[in-house]
């Protein structure tokens, strides 16, 4: 490949990435904006951002960016991170807060929240179709979907129990370690190992939190009284947070090999 046709993909490889990812790019800035500039005080912030919310869903929807199909597995995970949400943030548990006031919550939820790990399925249903994945020596939905189901009550039980994450992502290296995930940018198909893939969106996903929790979106025990830059080690949490959200678009996304379309 010659340099300049290394340079047109690359970047049209960076252009398809920021489509698939509007819905979460759209819903940072509306976070980074209303800390700076904010002048409704009929309507708290954190209110504002979740009627922000809905309208884009309503958008995609409407212009048929997202199917009622795609759309109703996002709002599946909606619902499955609040739950979530609501325990990490109840009284006892305190793993992160929410300063602000809100009129839209559960608990000490604000409801924009589930939206933010609504964008990470909105960003992996888009991308898969945009760049058209396919894959090789991918496991079984079965175990996947038996990972996955542990991987969220370890979210829950660690706070009771020994921590599994380390179990739970040496685990999902068996399974996947050999998976490699074909895509195409232009004409031909590219590949990478599979957790590979994961864990450069779960990079970007903490460079996310990191601007999130500076604007005030939440915030952790340690940065109460001043930011600080979110530990790498949270990358295991944003990991396998990552591929609870990749097994939930299987659902509705077929597992295409790489092999079957030659």
């Amino acid at each position: 490949m010659t340099i300049a046709a290394f340079t047109r993909e690359f970047v049209l490889f960076g252009v398809k990435q920021a489509y698939a990812c509007m819905f979460g790019a759209y819903l940072l800035v509306v976070m980074i904006v209303t800390q700076y500039w904010y002048p409704l005080d009929s309507l708290h912030r954190y209110d504002f951002i979740f009627l922000a919310a809905v309208a884009f869903q309503l958008f995609l929807l409407a212009f048929r960016f997202e199917t009622l199909r795609e759309a109703l597995v996002i709002v599946v995970f909606h619902l499955v991170a609040t739950v979530m949400e609501v325990f990490k943030t109840s009284d006892s548990i305190a793993s992160w807060v929410y300063p602000e006031d809100y009129l839209f919550g559960i608990g000490n939820v604000p409801l924009f929240a589930g939206f933010m790990y609504s964008a990470v399925g909105s960003y992996l249903t888009r991308v898969w179709k945009i760049f058209e994945f396919r894959y090789s020596v991918y496991p079984s939905q079965k175990l996947t979907l038996l990972l996955v189901a542990l991987i969220y009550a370890n979210f829950f039980t660690h706070h009771y129990m020994p921590d599994l994450r380390w179990v739970l992502l040496t685990v999902t290296v068996l399974l996947f370690w050999r998976t490699q995930v074909y895509f195409r940018v232009h004409r031909d198909y590219r590949s990478m190992p599979l957790l590979l893939g994961w864990l450069l969106v779960a990079l970007f996903i903490w460079l996310a939190e990191n601007i999130a929790t500076y604007v005030n979106i939440w915030i952790y025990p340690n940065q109460r009284d001043e930011w600080s830059l979110v530990p790498l080690a949270k990358l295991s949490s944003w990991y396998l947070l990552m591929l609870l959200s990749f097994v939930l678009v299987t659902t509705i996304n077929r597992v295409e090999l790489h092999a079957a379309r030659r």
